[in-house]
């Protein structure tokens, strides 16, 4: 692990090689596998991950994949269920994309069909449906339970009662998270 010391005047110091680097020199170092730590100089704080963040939006161009809609969404939310979104969630894509990239293109399954929230647009089309291959026919849907025994009238009023319940939990989740009017 190479650590990178930041100081005040934004000037970045590789402690291994004893001289001074560039946030493109300390891209290629971590493009080329090398794990690296960036610290602050005078306070020793770790920077690594608003470093990281700041590569992939000045060097790798990332600010042009995220819309501006969605950046004032992340702006406005700024609290810790955003995180906990992206740290899941897109890690999550992230590494399905990693494995797709590497050659596992032609898994029978789609891994998306797992997540909580679906696939994202074209992600989905890495599995099965890229590189020519015809997507992977969809999972025959599981059997029924056999019905229980006893009065229908009752387990159909039980399961209406069931679904306006959670209807108004549904709802009541929707106004919680309804962004704030100013």
């Amino acid at each position: 692990m190479v650590t990178i010391k930041k100081y005040s005047n934004r000037r970045l110091y590789d402690t291994e090689e004893s001289r001074y680097v560039t946030l493109e020199e300390v891209t290629r170092k971590i493009r080329a596998g090398v794990d690296v730590r960036v610290v602050d100089a005078k306070t020793e704080a770790d920077l690594t991950q608003a470093t990281l963040v700041q590569i992939l939006l000045e060097e790798g161009g990332a600010a042009k994949l995220l819309p501006p809609r969605l950046l004032l969404q992340m702006v406005r939310l700024g609290d810790d269920v955003l995180g906990e979104f992206f740290g899941s969630y897109l890690g999550q894509v992230l590494e399905f994309y990693v494995h797709a990239r590497g050659g596992l293109q032609s898994m029978p399954w789609n891994p998306f069909a797992l997540m909580p929230f679906g696939a994202p647009p074209g992600m989905s089309r890495l599995f099965g449906g890229a590189m020519g291959q015809p997507p992977a026919p969809p999972a025959p849907p599981p059997a029924a339970p056999p019905p229980a025994p006893g009065p229908s009238a009752a387990g159909a009023n039980s399961t209406e009662e069931e679904m306006s319940r959670l209807r108004r939990e549904i709802e009541g989740l929707k106004r919680a998270l309804r962004p704030r009017k100013r």
